[in-house]
């Protein structure tokens, strides 16, 4: 926080730094006989009407009047990573986007309007990469009518909490009714760690293409059609990860999709009755040893923010977090 030279805490943002990244310290009671302070750090995305909202890295929206305002500074950006490997928000989402490939897609700008008969939010939501070409009200217009013309609900996809991200998007989605649904993380680490792991990986087998038996233990589709595949099946190096079981259902799957540098992980499941028995550690040792036999180096996965149990896994195996993305759907 700033100081006078008396030692008096000064406030220093105006609103003109909005969509700047701030640290404010706030008074529950001004002028009250006895007090407490907050503080808050985040960007910066509206001031009016004497509030101000400021948004914290984990997409979480904070309302502070401006009459409890006692300290506040314009602060540099998040701190580069200390660990895994670097790179922009840009370049991750659309390497992100390219391992979840829709259906049908169309251009509005620098927009991404994706559809995928409703299979994922992330292959049927906007990917807002830049400017749509017109003003936000009229492009969202344009969301809602392209999306209901499908039968699907309206969704944008968000990011926040690292540089380049879109906080400000966030504020003006929610300001037009836009409800947030999911959170997740984005979680980024070395490849080679991954590939290391202790793991029994002589149990698991990996093919190139999806089969009715890796599909059994697939949890996110009920009868997956063919749109459900394409998505599976979309990426430039896609590999699927199976333990069998004792059955007919799998005990444990993975995919992974290899492009340049990068590998990403999703759909790693694991049968109830066989957890704790190291298949996940499995599924990623063996997926990450192929991915870095193609000549990967960085990996990357995403993760619910509530999902304890699995960002402790891959928090253990040396992921951590790039930046949070988020779906809002319209009103």
């Amino acid at each position: 926080m700033e100081f006078t030279a008396g030692g008096r805490l000064k406030v220093r943002i105006t609103p003109d730094d909005v969509g700047k990244r701030v640290s404010v310290r706030t008074v529950d009671a001004p002028g009250g006989p006895g007090h407490e302070f907050t503080d808050t750090v985040g960007v910066l995305t509206s001031w009016t009407g004497g509030v101000l909202l400021i948004t914290r890295r984990t997409g979480e929206t904070v309302h502070i009047a401006e009459s409890s305002l006692v300290a506040g500074k314009v602060v540099p950006p998040a701190p580069a990573r200390r660990r895994g490997p670097a790179a922009s928000f840009e370049e991750l989402a659309r390497v992100m986007a390219g391992a979840w490939q829709p259906v049908e897609s169309e251009r509005l700008g620098d927009w991404e309007l994706r559809a995928s008969s409703g299979f994922t939010r992330r292959a049927n939501s906007v990917l807002p990469l830049g400017d749509p070409g017109m003003e936000l009200d009229a492009a969202l217009e344009r969301v809602r009518d392209w999306y209901g013309r499908r039968g699907l609900p309206a969704y944008v996809q968000t990011a926040t909490g690292a540089a380049g991200t879109q906080e400000e998007l966030c504020a003006e989605l929610e300001a037009r009714g836009w409800r947030r649904e999911v959170s997740a993380q984005a979680q980024v680490g070395g490849l080679a760690p991954v590939g290391d792991l202790d793991a029994d990986v002589t149990r698991v087998e990996l093919a190139r293409t999806v089969d009715e038996t890796w599909l059994r233990r697939y949890q996110r589709s009920g009868v997956p059609g063919p749109h459900v595949l394409q998505v599976l099946r979309s990426g430039p190096s896609v590999w699927f990860a199976t333990v069998p079981g004792t059955g007919e259902v799998p005990a444990a799957i993975g995919r992974c999709v290899v492009d340049g540098r990068w590998a990403g992980f999703m759909a790693v499941e694991v049968d109830p009755e066989y957890r704790r028995q190291g298949l996940a550690r499995a599924v990623m040792a063996a997926l990450a040893r192929r991915a870095l036999e193609e000549g990967a180096s960085a990996a990357w996965l995403q993760v619910e923010t509530d999902n304890e149990a699995a960002r402790a896994l891959y928090g253990g195996m040396g992921f951590a977090v790039h930046h949070h993305y988020h779906h809002f759907r319209a009103a």
